[in-house]
């Protein structure tokens, strides 16, 4: 009896070993390879090599979408393998210029991914219902970047940001006589509206504070609702792909976007935001790839840098607020219509919960170029509420409604102005902080955003050599 007690359960252990071997094998190929499954995007160099480069990797030979000049093709994969193992084959595949995933892509404040804290409305630091519009309209963050001085100049006249997130309450009374049609890229209707529900879904809301806080930074701009993602906060690439050209063709001039997906995997296959990116601005290089699609509309783009501050030594990339980053390859940076935002505190520190860049880094040097405020901030919540949420989602959003400030009164008009010029003059009219930072052992270099020295273009805001750092 005991020998046949001990062969049972040495059966159970290795059937325990076994499926948690498989379930933790299942689990990592998950996390390495989060993208639309069955799913690949790819350049090619000679579009005649289409047929053959789908036959010999699995795919369907007619592409299930394109964009861009010449395209990129969204293709089925038919095989079963994965997209990650697809894009790996193609590594060194003369005929493939770029080959990437179409990767998921999350809000910076979804809970449970490796790359974020979390701070979701329902988990951790959560947000408080029941706040005010009063709350709404006096708490701290105007002061810290001087707002009320920025809106004796500029309120953002004329200009539209189209918020990409899940969506706002469209009824809002935040957003009354605000809003421009938008569109849902999620259920492919015209009614961009937030879907889910309160507690249920942890991220219901967020695209309604986002737009919040624009309302409030730059009161007499447009928003855009643009619902890219579905009641858990996810989305895709094709899919942001999507609504940028929907917000170029409808007039928009700024995007948000907090939201984003880390470096975790064939890094060197992220290419195709970065084209996006260099599509939409208004230089133009000879031999990139042309986005007929944007009908040569110019868009500054703001993104979420992340909430990986404590994790690692939370200097981490997340894209796309990383695509502003200086490479090797390219050492005076990538975008130049690309705002990267980290978030700060009441206290003007960085914020513990912030991605931030490490400068000694030579080879991804200050993608975070720019902090703004992002803890504990009140905005609209969906019914008609407001409420406090903390993350580099709520940065952002700021320096969407001061870049629309900026451009109110500035007009980037070429010749007259450049994107380019914009950012480089909301970066530098900051308050510059540079410092070590020994709690995650990195050197930052950044500036918190103000509003008033921006507008102004007053570069002489801080003396040069005040520093700052969190500790």
């Amino acid at each position: 009896m005991k020998q046949f007690m001990n062969f049972r359960n040495l059966v159970i252990l290795i059937l325990t070993f076994v499926f948690c071997t498989a379930s933790f094998g299942q689990k990592i190929e998950g996390t390495v390879c989060d993208a639309v499954p069955n799913q690949v995007l790819i350049d090619i160099v000679n579009q005649t090599d289409l047929p053959a480069i789908a036959v010999q990797y699995g795919l369907n030979p007619t592409p299930i979408d394109q964009v861009g000049t010449p395209p990129t093709y969204r293709m089925q994969i038919t095989n079963g393998q994965t997209p990650c193992q697809i894009v790996a084959a193609m590594q060194g595949d003369v005929r493939i210029s770029q080959r990437e995933v179409n990767r998921n892509l999350k809000v910076v404040e979804k809970h449970g991914e490796s790359w974020t804290n979390g701070r979701s409305w329902a988990i951790g630091r959560s947000w408080a219902i029941g706040g005010s519009v009063k709350g709404f309209n006096k708490q701290w963050f105007p002061n810290t970047i001087k707002l009320n001085e920025a809106h004796a100049i500029s309120k953002g006249e004329g200009v539209t940001i189209a918020v990409l997130d899940t969506g706002i309450d469209l009824n809002h009374p935040a957003f009354a006589g605000r809003l421009v049609p938008g569109y849902d890229f999620v259920d492919n209707d015209n009614d961009p509206g937030e879907v889910g529900a309160l507690w249920t879904n942890p991220v219901y809301g967020h695209g309604t504070h986002v737009a919040g806080i624009i309302a409030l930074t730059a009161p007499n701009a447009k928003i855009m609702p643009i619902r890219v993602l579905d009641a858990d906060g996810v989305g895709n690439l094709w899919r942001v792909k999507d609504a940028m050209i929907f917000a170029a063709q409808n007039g928009a001039d700024i995007i948000n976007m907090s939201f984003g997906y880390p470096e975790d995997f064939a890094p060197e296959s992220n290419t195709f935001l970065n084209d996006l990116f260099k599509g939409c601005d208004d230089l133009a290089i000879a031999g990139e790839q042309v986005f007929s699609e944007f009908d040569d509309e110019r868009l500054l783009i703001v993104a979420g840098a992340g909430n990986g501050g404590q994790i690692k030594n939370g200097a981490d990339r997340i894209f796309p607020a990383a695509e502003r980053g200086v490479t090797i390859a390219d050492p005076n940076g990538i975008d130049d219509n690309l705002l990267s935002v980290g978030a700060s505190t009441r206290y003007d520190k960085l914020a513990s919960f912030s991605t931030m860049a490490n400068v000694e880094n030579r080879s991804r040097d200050r993608w975070v170029r720019l902090v703004a405020p992002g803890e504990d901030i009140i905005s609209a919540i969906p019914g008609g509420r407001y409420g406090m949420w903390s993350g580099t989602s709520m940065s952002a959003p700021i320096v969407s409604g001061v870049a629309a400030l900026v451009l109110a009164v500035r007009p980037r008009n070429p010749p007259q102005r450049i994107l380019g010029d914009i950012v480089e003059e909301i970066e530098e009219s900051g308050y510059e902080w540079k410092c070590p930072l020994s709690s995650r052992n990195i050197n930052m270099e950044t500036s918190r955003v103000n509003a008033f020295c921006a507008v102004t273009n007053n570069q002489a805001c801080y003396p040069a050599d005040r520093e700052i750092c969190d500790e």
